[in-house]
């Protein structure tokens, strides 16, 4: 199922501070209640991306390799839409349901950093949304 749909951004007042939710069609709608992004000041944080592909809806699972890909790309649709990239994630946090994977994840993971590479965390988790292999999400700063 393909949803299509054009960029959100909804700002609300939170404390003193603007808090803008980040939604692009760049990346999966959500499966929940949750937001793809809320943008609060200059930080960014993300929900968990995983290795659905935007333009049919469709899991990405050929390999650990592919599907660790298709989330990076999801995540750098909604980097994007807040008008950042990599280079402005302070935080990863890495959810995987197997730590054999780690290897492949942490390869293709790394060819979206290029250097100052952010602090991160990996954990093995029982089971994620969808039965995916990984998630990911991030806490990036303009």
């Amino acid at each position: 199922m393909c949803v299509s749909y054009i960029s959100l951004v909804i700002t609300t007042k939170l404390n003193n501070n603007m808090k803008t939710i980040i939604e692009t069609p760049n990346a999966p709608s959500p499966i929940g209640p949750y937001s793809q992004a809320v943008l609060s000041g200059s930080t960014l944080y993300t929900s968990g991306q995983i290795a659905i592909d935007p333009n049919n809806g469709e899991l990405v699972m050929g390999s650990i390799e592919a599907e660790t890909h298709q989330v990076m790309i999801n995540m750098k649709a909604v980097l994007a839409e807040a008008g950042m990239s990599f280079d402005n994630v302070i935080k990863s946090s890495i959810f995987i349901s197997d730590m054999d994977n780690f290897s492949g994840i942490n390869n293709v993971y790394a060819q979206y950093f290029s250097s100052d590479f952010p602090a991160r965390e990996t954990v093995e988790v029982a089971r994620l949304p969808k039965d995916v292999n990984v998630e990911i999400s991030m806490i990036a700063v303009k």
